[in-house]
Parts: structure tokens; C-alpha cells; sequence
């Protein structure tokens, strides 16, 4: 994986705890961010890069569709290949793996290649993409044993890049475990633990890991439209002036501050809709919750698709402006007709969830090993067999 973005290396995580909690004496699993730790400079750049550019929309899409043809993106491969293959067999003979796992678009053409002259055995290769409906073409390649995809418009993107029909497994998306199970406890109890208020409704503004995005104004925008029985929850990540300057407000409503959380699983299941940028992960994670979204920005290009998926799929709507999502938001909580939008939304949400999406991926990673290492085994014994006497 690489860390361009943080969705890559939630969803290595997510397939590591699973196979801890399925496989833990049988298997052992190291995340690598093969950019950065095992190429040279400049590849090793790359989550800097990343991050340069995507504050830039025309510079990112620019780069996106110039790198879409396949002669660009191979003749690039070729190119950083020169540099870089040494240091990735040297990474395969540091970790010495059984299966390679990619969770990165770039993770496929030169780890596929080195891993061809990392050992004469053969050593299964599958991708895992982590994004949900519009993918680089860069993700699909012949050559993996198995490409799990999250929806069947990838699935449908993957054959026409030529990958046949039983490379291909349809699961989801890895999401964290905590959000394979249904909530421990009820809405109300959650609420009381979480410092949230247990009667109103509650609306989950989410500012990403970093805090980023209009968080401030649409917190302010919410709290003069809404009712003053409803509640913001906002999600600052690690955006401490953020945090400071919100819970240092007067604010009509009740709003609850928070920072960096780890129990994502708790703060959705106790909301009634969420407010939060177009990633992958956090959609899919809203849908197992049953929960209505407003998108409110997306990366352009690979995030796009996952705002017609939404908006297509009666999921939730889309706005930039804090003045409008307010008013979004505010018409779902009043009336019976805004409690009837949100139920139906919330209903064709819980539908199109895959709670046990992480689970079914490392099961099938799991056979995918053992299956090649049988087949290697059962081999090695025909050949004993038919040895001469």
C-alpha cells in the first residue's frame, strides 16, 4: 500500500484485524507502504506528492486523465521500474511473504513483476481496491490471482480492462471490523454515553482525519436553521484549532466537539444522517449504519462516481454550500414528510451495506494461500513419487 490518502491504509487495517481475529495463529500480516520505505528518491515521495496535489482539483485532474491511457501509464512503469525494481525484490526478501495483498492502484505492475523473480514458486498476488465506483485504470491488472471489488460498476470496469470473470469477486468494501457487527446498544443509550443529549435528532458532521473542509461554517449554518431540539456532533480529527475555536462557540443548539475518535462504529450508529466529504470508506461505512448523506466535496475524478452513486441510489444529496446543506438537513428533520425522506433513505442505505464485506475478503485470501501452497505441495509429492527407483 502507500499512504497517498488515508482510505489505503484504513483498509489494510481493516484486513489485518480480520485475519487476526480469524486466522491468529495461522497467519501474520505486515502492512508496508512500499513507496515510501522501499523505493528511492523521488518514488518515495509520492504520499507528499499526493497530498500537493489534491489541493489543486485541475492540477489532480490533470494528472488523473493524462495517466488514464494505457501506453502513458505502462511507458511511466517502465520508466520508474529502471529505479525501482531492485529495492521492491529487495522488500520481498525482507518480508518473505506467502501472499501479496495490494490496496493501491499503483501496487500492482512493478510488485507483480518483481514477485515473478522473487522465488521460482509461485506466490499469489491479489488486489483489494478501495474505491467505490470510478477507478484508475491502473487497478486492473491481468495478472493478479484474484481483484476484489467493491460494487458491480467496478466489476464492470474491471472486465472491460481485460480481467477474466473468475479473477474477479464482488464483497465490498473493507471497512474497520467494529462495523461488521450491529451496534451493541440502543440510539439513546449510545447517546448518553457519548455526552449527546438522548431525545432530538442528531446530525454527524464529519471533518475527515485531518479537520478539513467547511466544518466551521456549516456548523454555523446548522445550528441557525435547525430546530432547537436537534444536535450537531462534529468530528474535528486532529484539527486542534478547529476544535478549540467550535467549543468555544455560543451556539443556539446543543453541538458536541470532538476530536480524533476511534469508535466511528458508536458516533454513526447514535446519528440520524452525516455530512461528510464523497471517500469511499466513510460511505460504505454510513450505508452498513443506515445513514442519509449530505456530501459536501469530493476529490475529483476517482471521487465523483461515489456522488452519482449516492444522489442515483436515493442514498442522500450533495452540496458545497453550508447554507444549503443546512437546509437540507433542516427540512429531513421537520415534519412527518422529512422523517419519511429519512427513513426511506435510511432503509435503501442498510440495503446496499456489506457489513461483512472485510471478513469475506480475508476468507478468500486465506483460501487463495493455502489453495496455492496445497497445489505447490501436491506437486512436489507427484514428482517424489514418479521419481526413478
Amino acid at each position: 500500500m502507500s499512504d497517498t490518502g488515508g482510505g489505503h491504509r484504513a483498509s489494510a487495517q481493516a484486513l489485518e484485524a480480520a485475519f487476526q481475529e480469524l486466522f491468529p495463529d495461522e497467519f501474520r500480516v505486515s502492512i508496508v507502504d512500499l513507496w515510501s520505505h522501499h523505493t528511492p528518491y523521488p518514488f518515495n515521495q509520492a504520499p507528499k506528492t499526493y497530498s500537493f496535489m489534491v489541493k489543486y482539483p485541475v492540477l489532480w485532474r490533470l494528472m488523473f486523465r493524462v495517466t488514464e491511457p494505457a501506453w502513458v501509464h505502462n511507458l511511466l512503469f517502465r520508466v520508474s521500474s529502471v529505479f525501482n525494481h531492485d529495492s521492491v525484490r529487495k522488500a520481498y526478501r525482507e518480508f518473505q511473504p506467502d501472499i501479496v495483498v495490494s490496496v493501491h492502484p499503483l501496487m500492482q505492475d512493478q510488485p507483480i513483476k518483481a514477485l515473478k523473480q522473487y522465488k521460482d514458486a509461485h506466490v499469489p498476488f491479489a488486489t483489494v481496491i478501495t474505491d467505490l465506483t470510478s477507478c484508475h485504470p491502473t487497478w486492473f491488472h491481468t495478472k493478479v490471482d484474484k481483484c476484489f471489488v467493491p460494487t458491480e460498476q467496478v466489476k464492470e470496469q474491471a472486465v472491460k480492462r481485460g480481467l477474466e470473470e473468475d479473477q474477479i469477486v464482488v464483497h465490498g468494501l473493507p471497512i474497520r471490523p467494529a462495523f461488521s457487527k450491529p451496534p451493541s446498544k440502543s440510539k439513546e443509550a449510545l447517546r448518553g454515553e457519548l455526552g449527546l443529549q438522548k431525545d432530538g435528532p442528531v446530525v454527524l458532521l464529519v471533518g475527515g482525519g485531518e479537520g478539513m473542509g467547511p466544518v466551521e461554517a456549516t456548523c454555523s449554518a446548522l445550528a441557525s436553521r435547525l430546530d432547537h431540539k436537534a444536535q450537531i456532533a462534529v468530528i474535528c480529527g486532529r484539527n486542534q484549532r478547529l476544535i478549540e475555536k467550535l467549543k468555544a462557540g455560543n451556539w443556539p443548539v446543543h453541538v458536541l466537539v470532538q476530536g480524533f475518535v476511534n469508535n466511528m462504529s458508536d458516533w454513526m450508529a447514535a446519528a440520524d444522517c452525516i455530512i461528510t466529504k464523497a471517500g469511499p470508506g466513510t460511505i460504505a461505512e454510513s450505508l452498513i449504519r443506515g445513514l442519509p448523506l449530505v456530501l459536501n466535496g469530493c476529490i475529483p475524478c476517482q471521487e465523483e462516481g461515489n456522488v452519482q452513486y449516492v444522489l442515483q441510489n436515493d442514498l442522500g444529496q450533495f452540496s458545497r454550500e453550508p447554507e444549503q446543506i443546512a437546509d437540507i438537513v433542516s427540512n429531513w428533520f421537520q415534519g412527518e414528510e422529512g422523517r419519511q425522506v429519512l427513513q426511506r433513505m435510511s432503509k435503501h442505505a442498510k440495503s446496499m451495506g456489506h457489513p461483512d464485506a472485510t471478513f469475506k475478503i480475508a476468507e478468500d485470501l486465506a483460501e487463495l494461500c493455502r489453495s496455492f501452497y496445497k497445489e505447490a505441495a501436491d506437486a512436489v509429492n507427484s514428482q517424489a513419487v514418479l521419481q526413478p527407483a
